[in-house]
């Protein structure tokens, strides 16, 4: 009994910061993850027998990408300004209906219009990370982000295994149709569920949408300025981070393309390897938590870095086991750049400027994503199919020597 007693008691000094908005937050990503990707493992195929190309699928990309970056930075103001929680459940129920122009989608048009509207409900992109930040302790931050990773991996992991199967079973336009059904369902379900979370603001102003619209130049202005109120790393950080999104933005319309039809890998066999990405997540979500906050945040970023750059050859001259292991190492390079890349910018930022930074961040990173989208796309169509992941590994290089060189991490950590 005291043996149990003991890991009982571990358990909750290890993960007892596990509690409301946070609990709620985590709920409402186990579904959504799971609903959102289910589609998007075919989604460029989708866009194809939809009447597209591979610069199409860079161009809707880069609306969706530039939508969400136009909004960052009033989302960042109005967050900081009139609350997180209002921002956050409203948006999900409007992200839940953009899915019906997925659903029905005759033409490669209608997803065009479609990925807008998605995009302009990730105005709620500040405030989600915001809530995050302010609702953990300052020293639980690397576990708390790591944890959410670990938790999309574990509702997504079944995503690609069950789109192989309704593909098997149905076709690709029936199947993905179902998909974005499910899709629809998932936002309404994390919708209700986010109705649940508290206010972390003091005292919110009262939403007024006239005085909210009036204030989106001064927002845009404010947002800009927030750099000269930050350590000068989280500037460095924004910049890195700049590098990084349009590398990722390069290969990210065309992998599945280059995967399918230029390697011939199965499309139900690319299910199982879309799977290894995921399960990896998964085995390293918690071992990468408690590594950021016992290491810091710096090296992880480092790492994950240099896996963005080795992964490149596998997945360019791939068979079904070095994609197997590509991906092994993509899941790496995900969880350890977004958790430690968010816990490092949460440690930099005060609680009152945290909305702002982060939807500048949000903008400007959106903004490289979409030009490296629309690039990629460009490239695969026009110039050669390897060319968008060599270029990945090339724009890889300054971002991490950015924060090998530049990137201190701070001696007190922000509240």
């Amino acid at each position: 009994m005291a043996c149990l007693s003991g890991i009982v008691g571990k358990l909750k000094g290890e993960f007892g910061f596990i509690a409301g908005n946070f609990a709620i937050m985590i709920a409402s990503w186990l579904v959504l993850d799971f609903a959102g990707e289910l589609p998007f493992t075919y989604y460029p195929l989708y866009i194809e027998a939809l009447g597209g190309t591979a610069a199409t699928i860079g161009l809707i990309g880069a609306v969706e990408a530039i939508a969400r970056g136009i909004v960052q930075i009033p989302g960042g103001y109005l967050a900081d300004k009139y609350g997180r929680k209002w921002l956050i459940a409203s948006m999900t129920f409007v992200a839940a209906f953009a899915r019906l122009f997925y659903i029905f989608a005759p033409t490669w048009e209608w997803i065009l219009v479609g990925a807008f509207l998605v995009g302009i409900t990730n105005i709620y992109g500040p405030a989600l990370m915001a809530i995050v930040a302010d609702s953990v302790p300052k020293e639980k931050r690397g576990m708390a982000f790591s944890l959410i990773n670990l938790i999309a991996s574990v509702s997504t992991t079944p995503a690609p295994l069950l789109a192989g199967v309704l593909y098997a079973r149905m076709g690709l336009i029936p199947s993905m149709r179902l998909g974005y059904a499910i899709a629809l369902g998932g936002f309404l379900v994390a919708a209700l569920l986010r109705l649940r979370l508290k206010e972390t603001v003091d005292k919110p102003a009262k939403f007024n949408i006239g005085e909210a619209v009036a204030t989106v130049p001064f927002s845009l202005r404010e947002s800009f300025g927030v750099w000269r109120l930050l350590p000068r790393a989280a500037f460095v950080f924004f910049v890195s981070n700049l590098f990084s999104s349009f590398a990722i933005g390069l290969f990210q319309p065309v992998i599945t393309l280059y995967t399918i039809n230029d390697l011939g890998i199965d499309p139900v066999a690319f299910s199982y390897i879309m799977t290894a990405m995921f399960v990896t997540m998964i085995v390293v979500a918690i071992p990468s938590g408690k590594l950021i906050d016992k290491i810091g945040r710096k090296k992880p970023l480092i790492i994950a870095g240099i896996a963005s750059i080795v992964w490149v050859p596998l997945l360019v001259w791939g068979d079904f086991w070095r994609l197997i292991l590509a991906m092994t190492l993509a899941g790496l390079l995900i969880v350890l750049f977004t958790s430690a890349g968010n816990t490092l910018f949460a440690d930099l930022v005060p609680r009152e400027h945290r909305g702002k930074a982060n939807g500048a961040l949000g903008f400007w990173s959106m903004l490289a994503m979409s030009g490296g989208q629309i690039a990629g796309g460009w490239l695969y169509d026009n110039v050669n199919h390897q060319l968008p992941f060599w270029g990945e590994a090339i724009m890889m290089v300054p971002s991490i020597l950015l924060i090998v060189f530049f990137v201190k991490e701070p001696e007190k950590i922000e509240d």
